[in-house]
């Protein structure tokens, strides 16, 4: 997942554009070999069902955004549906949320410098990229941001070169991977694990998907707001087509058993053969992408956190700001974050990407649920909303479900409980103070 620059008098096909580079991000190029790993050929299936789920959680946050535009989005909905518990809550799980993307971008960019130099320890490219994401922030970040569109052409470009060689190897015409190149049967590796890597799967496909709420912050920028539905439509179809495309063509050319969560499935495909640029521009390709996500992840933890102190939902002194305007406690809390994902690193390097990725895409989806039943309370409740949100509903819960029956997964579900903990806390102690 990553983010977006905001934009002024957007046309719709334009949002379009731009939530495509938005949602793509490091949960796709690496994220994506665990839910391939678990649920073989059913991973398409997977992607097909959290492209639906996105959809009609996507829908219901345009008909809001097209109803009442707002600048806090989701966060004010909640605050307006259910009250200021709601607001405070929500701002601080998505707070929350990108607290954790982050740490997952962060580690996804030292595993992408590993393809390179893989007898370098993960903590110190770790240590670098956050380092030097928070130099460019203080130098102003809206500089980069303004580039956003660029990388997004730029993640678009590197599936388009991934599908092009893919189709060429599938058909022979390239030299090498003979080896690995098993012809399997869609049939074969339907259903693996006994049926449930089908289960398994569908939290990462859900968090492939994430960034619709960005663009759901976007789309008061909309020339007419009312366009944000059709905008969303156009994107997500089109996301999933490149998903599951490029998904079939690396179960296509690589076995299951060859993946490594810790590498880039796409990765994992092009280097068997003999183009010997391909899989360095590509790599290439995902750093600087994933570097100009995880810049933006850094500066939405820092500004989220201003805003959460500006309307009283964090310690004040988050909102106040220094020289040259940096809120210089929020940029303090956001290098003590960055520095307990380099500590994280260092204790857990093996599973450390599975884990941060479970946890974020958990804490994201508890968003989303708040998105549904904020939908629910203040729009109309038409049989067809109503319809649409419980089964969007039901894809959620039963996506959070499947990572109690996986070891690893598992894990990641008792941090996300733990931050729900702590914050439904903060929110009880808050409440009572008022």
């Amino acid at each position: 997942m990553s983010k977006c620059t905001d934009q002024r008098n957007l046309s719709w096909w334009q949002l379009s554009f731009i939530g495509v580079g938005c949602i793509i991000g490091t949960g796709y190029f690496l994220g994506s070999a665990i839910p391939i790993q678990r649920a073989g050929f059913s991973v398409l299936i997977a992607y097909l069902i959290a492209g639906i789920g996105t959809w009609m959680v996507f829908q219901a946050l345009a008909k809001l955004t097209a109803e009442h535009p707002e600048k806090g989005s989701f966060r004010t909905y909640a605050k307006k549906a259910f009250g200021p518990w709601a607001g405070f809550s929500n701002g601080w799980v998505y707070w929350s949320a990108e607290m954790l993307i982050m740490g997952s971008q962060l580690t996804a960019l030292a595993l992408f410098a590993q393809f390179w130099f893989p007898g370098i320890p993960l903590w110190i490219f770790t240590a670098g990229f956050a380092g030097l994401g928070l130099v460019i922030i203080l130098l102003g970040v809206k500089k980069v941001e303004q580039m956003e569109n660029l990388f997004g052409l730029m993640k678009a470009a590197a599936i388009v070169m991934f599908i092009l060689v893919g189709v060429a190897a599938l058909f022979g015409w390239l030299g090498g991977g003979e080896s690995s190149r098993e012809q399997y049967s869609p049939i074969q590796g339907m259903l693996p694990l006994e049926g449930k890597g089908l289960w398994l799967a569908l939290l990462f496909a859900f968090y492939g998907f994430g960034g619709i709420e960005v663009m759901g912050l976007m789309a008061k920028e909309l020339k007419d707001p009312k366009d944000a539905p059709k905008s969303g439509n156009i994107m997500l179809v089109t996301l999933t087509f490149l998903y599951v495309v490029s998904f079939y063509l690396v179960l296509k050319l690589v076995p299951i058993e060859a993946l490594n969560p810790n590498e880039s499935p796409f990765l994992t495909a092009l280097k068997q053969y003999d183009l010997p640029w391909v899989p360095h521009v590509f790599n290439s390709i995902l750093i600087i992408a994933g570097f100009s996500t995880m810049v933006a992840s850094l500066y939405a933890v820092t500004t989220m956190l201003v805003t959460l102190a500006e309307e009283g939902d964090a310690p004040h002194i988050f909102a106040k700001k220094g020289r040259w305007s940096i809120p210089l406690p929020a940029f303090g809390l956001t290098i003590f974050v960055v520095f307990v994902s380099i500590i994280v690193a260092m204790i857990l390097p093996e599973r450390l990407f599975e884990y941060v990725t479970t946890a974020a895409g958990l804490m994201l989806l508890y968003t989303w649920i708040f998105i549904l039943a904020s939908f629910l309370k203040l729009m109309s409740k038409t049989a067809w909303n109503l319809i649409q949100s419980i089964i969007a509903l039901f894809l959620i819960v039963f996506a959070i479900s499947g990572t109690l029956f996986d070891h690893v997964s598992r894990i990641g579900f008792y941090v996300s409980i733990g931050f729900i903990i702590l914050i439904a806390a903060a929110a009880f102690f808050k409440r009572k103070k008022s």
